[in-house]
C-alpha cells in the first residue's frame, strides 16, 4: 500500500469516528426530553407491580412545575456522553466493517459476523462512556429523591469530580455490566438489521433514500424490542442509593434483574416501552440516516 493510500485509510477510519459521534450528538439533543421523561417513568415504577404512569400527565406536571428547561436535564452530561459512547461504539462498527469488506473483496459481510461487530463495538463504546452515562442518570432524577438522599451535583463536571472522591473511582462504572448489554442489544439491534434490509432493499429496488429510511423504521424497532429490558435495569442500578442499613437495595446485574421480575413481573422490564420508542425510535433513525447522509457527503 503506498503511503498516499495509507493517508486516506487512516482519514477515513478516522472520519467513522468523527461522523459516529457527531451523529449521536444531534440524536441526542433532538430526544433528550423524551428521555428524561422515559427515565423518571421506569424509577416511578420501581417496585410497583403493574403500575401505570401517563407519560402525558407526568410531562405536563414537569413542566407546569419546573419549566422546559428541566426536559434539557444532563445535556452536558448527554453530549459528553455521545462525544464518548457514539464515537466509540458507531466509528468502531464502521471501521471493523470496512476492514472485513476489504480483506475479502466482498462488498458485503455476513448477518453473523454483523452480529459480532455491533456487539462487540457496543460494549466497548459502554465501556469507554459508563461514567458519563452514570452521571446522566443521577443529574435527570436527583430531584425525585429524598431531600436526604440527593447529591445535588451542580454539573456533569461536578458529578465526574465528586463520584470518585465520595464513592471510589471503581464507582464511575457501577452498572457498567446491564450498561454493556443494553449497549451491544441496542449496537446489534440498530446496526446489523440496518444493513441487512438496506443490503436486501438496494438489491431489490436499487439504491436510493427511501431504501435508507424504511431500514431505519426496521432497526429502530428492532432496537427498541432488544435492548428496554437492560435499560430497566441499568436506570435502577445506576440510580440507586444506600438505605437506612447502610446497604444497596441491589448486589448486582443479575440480582436487580431478577428482583425486579420478582416484584413488577416479566412485563415490569418493559414499563415505559411507548416512551422508550418515542425516544429511541427517532435517536436511531436520525442517528443511522445522519451518519449515511454525512459520509456520502465527505465522499462526494
Amino acid at each position: 500500500m503506498s503511503g498516499q493510500n495509507q493517508k486516506g485509510g487512516y482519514f477515513s477510519e478516522v472520519k467513522n469516528f468523527l461522523i459516529g459521534g457527531a451523529a449521536g450528538m444531534i440524536a441526542t439533543t433532538a430526544v433528550l426530553p423524551v428521555d428524561y421523561i422515559k427515565v423518571h417513568m421506569q424509577c416511578m415504577a420501581e417496585g410497583a407491580k403493574g403500575v401505570k404512569v401517563s407519560p402525558l400527565e407526568f410531562a405536563s406536571s414537569i413542566y407546569k412545575e419546573k419549566g422546559f428547561r428541566t426536559f434539557y436535564s444532563g445535556l452536558d452530561s448527554a453530549l459528553l456522553r455521545q462525544a464518548l459512547y457514539a464515537t466509540t461504539r458507531l466509528g468502531l462498527y464502521r471501521t471493523l466493517v470496512e476492514r472485513e469488506k476489504a480483506a475479502t473483496g466482498q462488498s458485503a459481510i455476513s448477518f453473523g459476523k454483523k452480529f459480532v461487530y455491533s456487539s462487540l463495538a457496543g460494549g466497548i463504546g459502554a465501556v469507554v462512556g459508563n461514567p458519563c452515562d452514570l452521571a446522566l442518570v443521577r443529574l435527570q432524577t436527583d430531584h425525585s429523591l429524598p431531600a436526604e438522599a440527593r447529591r445535588n451535583y451542580k454539573s456533569v463536571v461536578d458529578a465526574l469530580v465528586r463520584i470518585p472522591k465520595e464513592e471510589g473511582v471503581l464507582s464511575y462504572w457501577r452498572g457498567c455490566m446491564p450498561t454493556v448489554m443494553r449497549a451491544c442489544a441496542m449496537n446489534f439491534g440498530m446496526l446489523a438489521p440496518y444493513d441487512q434490509c438496506k443490503e436486501f432493499m438496494d438489491r431489490a429496488f436499487g439504491v436510493n433514500a427511501y431504501n435508507r429510511f424504511g431500514s431505519s423504521i426496521v432497526a429502530a424497532v428492532c432496537a427498541c424490542l432488544v435492548s428496554l429490558p437492560f435499560d430497566n435495569v441499568k436506570t435502577k442500578y445506576q440510580r440507586m442509593v444506600k438505605g437506612p442499613d447502610g446497604k444497596y437495595p441491589y448486589s448486582g446485574f443479575a440480582d436487580c434483574f431478577l428482583t425486579s421480575i420478582k416484584r413488577e413481573g416479566v412485563l415490569g422490564l418493559y414499563v415505559g416501552l411507548p416512551v422508550f420508542v418515542l425516544r429511541v425510535a427517532p435517536n436511531v433513525i436520525i442517528t443511522l440516516l445522519t451518519i449515511d447522509l454525512m459520509h456520502y457527503l465527505f465522499s462526494s
